[in-house]
């Protein structure tokens, strides 16, 4: 029996395994696909890298988990610059949006611009009421002009949700408040940088993102236990152990259990859940997510990624070029291109098969000129990802307290993004297992 399982194999729990291991802790992981890495893995193909769960670089504003991540990739790393657009009416235009407002169509400017200040103008006045949604967030912070040509239709293709259905609770430190004298330098064309800790991105010369959940447990391999697919999470009589026990016939026991897995699952394994927390849990909202991958013969645009704000240009919300961040993930002579699509159960998306799928995707790319001519083609792939957006409705507080209070009676940990339920980046992810880490070092023994 060893101290403490970890119930899934993907970031979170790789680096959480790593840390406490460091810190003399006894570990398994338990993973329940034939490979480590969750979200974060990629796929390697006919000379192709891609990663599976969408484009993944690596940046952040928190420099220890920064310097983490480019530690662990040792040599295997490169440093590019960003050069990202959004597709806006068939034209480009500079990201962030409200940073480059004067390359819009002039009307769309001024209306950018005067809603902006008419909305400044209500603020400074107490005229508008605090936001009650992620809608009215977005009108108070940009004006109704940004919020109806770019942030609403955005946040609204990536989420799948209306914004006016969403809280707004989640938003202060992840969409920053751009300041006035930046919206007004843009509107008459002076250029503001807007996002500058992703100015320059690190990626994995090769292996795609992948490689660097690899170099992580590379110290941990001996801990981990892949096609373990949890069946059933018992405590034990007495506040004792917990026997954990595969749909296979295996069966690991340990003194405590932390869960990185999404809830929906982990209360699947869980005993006598109440009827409410399991109603809570159900009524947390997800986004799904459909990977297009593929490779040409030549170049691509010299982007990082697009942003595909309107629903005409395309099913997708971002494009991103892996070809662009490494030489090494497509054969020489060759590009590739990663279309997301994010998608809810029972939605047209996922009621379409892989091949219109992806047959939608080459017929968009080729409209907006990303695709010059379909001969270039020569390898498509997809992915589908049922957990890949956690969506923070309007009920998200209420029914988030109600499991996570039943998760802590239960002492099961929860880490990361979809036990967490908290929309983290791979930075946020990682910044949860040390932040859990250190606490379970200051409470518990080794």
């Amino acid at each position: 029996m060893v101290k403490t399982a970890i119930l899934g194999g993907g970031l979170t729990g790789i680096t959480l395994a790593r840390l406490l291991t460091e810190n003399g802790h006894d570990v398994v992981v338990l993973e329940r696909e034939p490979k480590i890495g969750g979200l974060c893995r990629s796929l390697v193909d006919d000379g192709f890298t891609f990663d599976i769960g969408g484009s993944h670089i690596i940046f952040s504003r928190d420099s220890e988990v920064l310097d983490f991540m480019r530690a662990v990739l040792s040599d295997n790393k490169d440093m590019r610059s960003r050069n990202t657009k959004i597709l806006y009416k068939n034209g480009y235009i500079g990201y962030p949006f409200e940073n480059h407002l004067y390359q819009l169509p002039r009307d769309d400017l001024f209306f950018c611009i005067h809603e902006f200040i008419k909305t400044q103008i209500a603020l400074e006045k107490g005229d508008l009421e605090p936001p009650a949604n992620f809608c009215e967030w977005i009108h108070h912070t940009f004006g109704r002009g940004i919020a109806e040509c770019y942030m609403v239709p955005y946040n609204e293709k990536i989420w799948n949700c209306p914004t006016e259905a969403m809280s707004h609770h989640w938003v202060d430190g992840r969409i920053p408040r751009p300041p006035v004298e930046d919206i007004l330098r843009s509107a008459i064309g002076i250029e503001t940088d807007g996002y500058t800790h992703q100015a320059e991105f690190t990626y994995p010369v090769t292996g795609g993102i992948e490689s660097l959940v690899n170099a992580i447990a590379s110290p941990v391999e001996d801990c981990i236990r892949t096609n373990f697919e949890v069946s059933s999470v018992r405590r034990e009589e007495g506040e004792g152990n917990f026997v954990i026990r595969s749909s296979g016939g295996e069966v690991a026991e340990a003194e405590r259990c932390i869960s990185t897995i999404p809830l929906q699952a982990l209360l699947s394994y869980l005993e006598d859940v109440p009827q409410g927390v399991q109603e809570a849990c159900d009524a947390l909202c997800y986004n799904s997510l459909c990977c297009v991958f593929i490779g040409l013969e030549g170049e691509v645009p010299d982007y990082s990624w697009l942003y595909v704000p309107q629903k005409d240009l395309g099913e997708f919300n971002r494009i991103s070029f892996p070809s662009n961040y490494s030489t090494a993930v497509a054969p020489p002579g060759h590009s590739s291109i990663l279309a997301e699509i994010t998608y809810n159960e029972g939605d047209h998306i996922s009621g379409m098969s892989d091949e219109a799928v992806i047959g939608s995707v080459v017929e968009r790319l080729e409209r907006i000129g990303i695709i010059k001519d379909p001969s270039q083609i020569v390898y498509t792939g997809i992915e589908w990802q049922r957990f890949a957006y956690v969506v923070y409705d309007l009920g998200y507080p209420g029914n988030i307290s109600l499991v996570r209070e039943f998760c802590a009676d239960q002492a099961v940990s929860l880490v990361g993004r979809f036990s967490q339920f908290e929309y983290l980046n791979m930075d946020g992810c990682i910044r949860s297992a040390i932040d859990f880490s250190r606490t379970f070092q200051s409470t518990t023994p080794p």
